[in-house]
């Protein structure tokens, strides 16, 4: 499922001082944690779905025996990918099943986000008394070895258990169980929407009961069998509002009815749920027993009792002092925010707090990893990373104007002050204070990212060395390239749609080059080691570095000591069409027109002695489309290549284009550069055809070898061939001519005689018997 709905659904409010009491641990002007649900001599009294009086039992023991789904019940089949998940998890050897509780914790948060949500609009959702808690209850029965998770959120009606437990299988379903095949790593589960399924770790039946607003109570219930059940629930105590989970653990899960276990469980991976969490835990307390008349003393025993016991007690850390807050607590909080419990940290954090017209506090993440589907659907994707909140309430997490695009990758969450409470999504994408709140984070995120680079040991060699040295921090070491191998493509993409920030990001470029010995540089590096004189930043584009340090573009320009950049990302191309300047000095693609080396005082002469033969090699080559043929200033060893016009397409460009569906070839003609060949006036081969063009300009076999150079320049300059058999033909034709073979000598005709059919005796023998053979010889 991409995103899991009701009972674990988004956004949320309160309206009511117990509420809003309740939900932040994270109240700014107050500390003091919500009054715990209260215990009445009566257990059968209090409205919880967890309470177990006798009528409660009675009612129970009614449903039928456990593990069997009600024959009353509407049944239905798991849709074929929810199936295929549940076989993963149920066969699934992996250990740490302990994930299952911070998964329905993180649904019932949801679920609660989700109706506070609504209250700001609508006070009467949240009904009264126990209804109006937002909470989250946990509860164990070892006796029946049932446990279960209680909260007072959304909830879901029949439809809803319907479409969000089983019959629809949303993008999340397949996209994890394709990780799953490829990883193996159940942790991953809640990043997929799929964590619900996450209790068949530990229970081999399960029961979720349900109660919306709109709708009367219902039970869903599976064995995880292929098929589910949903009945109106009329034996269950009334919840009110909001879901209960029962978990019916297997046997090898016993560990799940130990109160020590869970209430760690909560504070690993739940600390900083935004509502409380309590746990129904069992206290021994010391009660005095009146003495006798003749015993002075009294006496005292040991009684045990039940009570709620606040597992979160955390102050939400976004309305913390950063100075009080340490990495441990950070790094907790962001698997939390981000869903992301693997053991890597997050790559940087950033936490602030904005004050003058427009105020905000704000955490951002940077992840340690890239989402597999980054930018799969990248255009079309509107995924949001970034929580909002409003005076401590929870708005959205579909709210995807916060960040652009291009920063999707960072988690995090921004709580307003200044953003108006009971709006709709559509009055709040147009308040004003949103583009400041936007404004002022990318400028915090571009920071934060220039950071990791400023602190990273690898990205100051070098330069301010005695500070590194004096640094024992092995963490930060090589932290940038990991963020530039994940997330270097947002940075070029960020450089191609936002001009304001462009120079910004651009500081955050790395690449390798022809200098750099296969490490990553910077473009400050760059210039900082550009020759005196240099004006232009050199580049080139390609499919690898590999073959690009082999291009003919390169061969005076390494001899002459200059250092060329390696693009060979497909991105890259559309990157150099928008970044044109970097601190004064212009970007110059070493294979189109415009490159300059400085000036050679023979450069005159020797296009002055080379006239006539760049004229009738223009002229030769007419039907070719060639704009021109010139003296090159960038050829050392190489008799000829050709480049592109300086603002049409590169070869690397036009390869692209090309493979791309659904290209248009009328615009590829458009923007395909004009063609030059460029000659090497110092390469023998030029120089023999200036004397032989001299001498006879219509010699054929000239001008073949002329089309044939071209031909073999087009290829080596990373052009695609319009007609690689023609190509092929002259190849051929030059090697008759190598081998002194006539080219008028035709290929050896084939006998077409045809020889009578033999006929070959079958063998008598049975397959049977040349088995048995076989076996004999054996």
């Amino acid at each position: 499922m991409d995103s899991y709905v009701p009972p674990f659904s988004p956004v949320p409010p309160l309206s009511s001082s117990r509420s809003r009491n309740i939900h932040a641990n994270a109240e700014e002007d107050s500390d003091e944690l919500a009054n715990p649900p209260k215990i009445e001599d009566n257990l059968g009294a209090v409205p919880h779905g967890l309470s177990t009086d006798s009528d409660v039992v009675k009612r129970e023991s009614e449903s039928m025996s456990k593990k069997t789904l009600r024959n009353t019940a509407e049944k239905f089949e798991f849709q074929a990918e929810v199936s295929r998940l549940m076989d993963i998890i149920i066969n699934s050897l992996y250990s740490n099943k302990d994930i299952f509780l911070r998964e329905l914790i993180s649904n019932a948060s949801d679920a609660l986000d989700k109706i506070r949500f609504l209250s700001l609009t609508d006070k009467e959702v949240l009904g009264e008394g126990d209804n109006a808690k937002l909470e989250i209850l946990i509860k164990l029965d070892k006796e029946k070895r049932i446990l279960s998770i209680r909260d007072r959120g959304i909830g879901m009606t029949k439809e809803d258990l319907i479409k969000n437990l089983g019959t629809i299988a949303k993008s999340g379903t397949s996209a994890f169980v394709e990780k799953m095949q490829t990883s193996g790593d159940l942790n991953l589960i809640g990043q997929f929407g799929v964590g619900f399924y996450s209790v068949y770790l530990v229970a081999d039946y399960v029961e979720v009961i349900s109660k919306n607003n709109d709708d009367k109570q219902h039970v869903w219930e599976s064995k995880a069998d292929g098929q589910f059940a949903i009945s109106e629930d009329t034996w269950n105590e009334p919840l009110g509002r909001g879901t209960e989970i029962r978990l019916h653990l297997r046997e090898e899960a016993g560990e799940y009815l130990e109160e020590a276990k869970l209430k760690d469980l909560v504070k690993r991976y739940s600390e900083f749920i935004n509502f409380p969490i309590y746990l129904w835990a069992t206290k021994e307390v010391e009660k005095e027993v009146p003495a006798d008349d003749d015993d002075t003393s009294d006496e005292e025993e040991t009684k045990t009792t039940n009570e709620w016991e606040l597992l979160n007690d955390v102050k939400a850390i976004w309305l913390r002092n950063p100075k009080e807050v340490t990495d441990e607590e950070y790094t907790k909080f962001y698997h939390s925010l981000a869903k992301d419990f693997g053991d890597e940290k997050p790559l940087a954090w950033s936490h602030f707090n904005a004050e003058g017209d427009v105020e905000f506090k704000a955490v951002l993440f940077v992840p340690p990893k890239a989402p597999q589907d980054l930018y799969e659907s990248y255009y079309n994707n509107n995924k949001a990373s970034v929580k909002l909140y409003v005076r401590r309430v929870f708005i959205s997490d579909e709210f995807d104007e916060l960040l652009p695009k291009y920063l999707s990758f960072l988690q995090g969450l921004v709580d307003s002050d200044t953003l108006p409470l009971n709006v709709s999504r559509e009055m709040l994408q147009q308040h004003s204070s949103l583009k400041t709140i936007k404004k002022k984070l990318i400028r915090k995120a571009l920071d934060m990212i220039r950071k990791i680079a400023e602190e990273d040991p690898d990205e100051n060699d070098g330069k301010d060395k005695k500070d590194v040295e004096k640094s024992d921090d092995d963490e930060k070491k090589g932290q940038y390239t990991k963020f530039w191998n994940e997330f270097g493509k947002s940075v070029k993409l960020g450089i191609i749609e936002d001009a304001t920030n462009r120079n910004r990001l651009a500081k955050l470029l790395r690449f390798e080059t022809t200098k750099s010995d296969g490490k990553l540089t910077s473009l400050d590096q760059y210039i900082s080691r550009m020759k005196s004189g240099q004006k232009d930043i050199f580049y080139i584009t390609g499919t690898n570095k590999e073959q690009l340090e082999k291009s003919p573009f390169l061969e005076r320009l390494s001899k002459k000591g200059y250092e060329v950049i390696f693009f060979t990302d497909p991105v890259d191309e559309y990157l150099m069409q928008y970044l044109m300047d970097y601190e004064d000095k212009k970007f110059q693609n070493v294979s189109k027109e415009g490159l300059k080396l400085g000036k050679d005082s023979k450069d005159k002469e020797i296009k002055e002695s080379y006239k006539e033969l760049t004229k009738w090699w223009k002229g030769t080559l007419a039907s070719e489309k060639v704009d021109d043929v010139k003296i090159s200033n960038r050829l050392a060893d190489t008799p000829c290549v050709v480049v592109t016009s300086k603002f049409g397409w590169s070869a690397n460009m036009e390869r692209i284009m090309q493979s791309q569906t659904l290209s248009d070839a009328n615009k590829q003609a458009y923007m395909r550069g004009k063609r030059v060949l460029e000659i090497n006036p110092r390469h023998p081969i030029v120089k023999e055809l200036r004397e032989r063009v001299a001498t006879n300009p219509e010699d054929d076999s000239v001008k073949q070898t002329a089309r044939l150079m071209y031909q073999t320049a087009l290829f080596e300059s990373g052009f695609l061939l319009d007609d690689p058999k023609d190509f092929a033909s002259r190849v051929y034709d030059s090697v008759k001519s190598s081998l002194n073979i006539s080219p008028d000598v035709a290929v050896e005709e084939e006998d077409d005689t045809e020889e009578p059919e033999v006929e070959t005796k079958e063998d008598d023998s049975s397959p049977k018997e040349e088995a048995d053979g076989v076996k004999d010889e054996l």
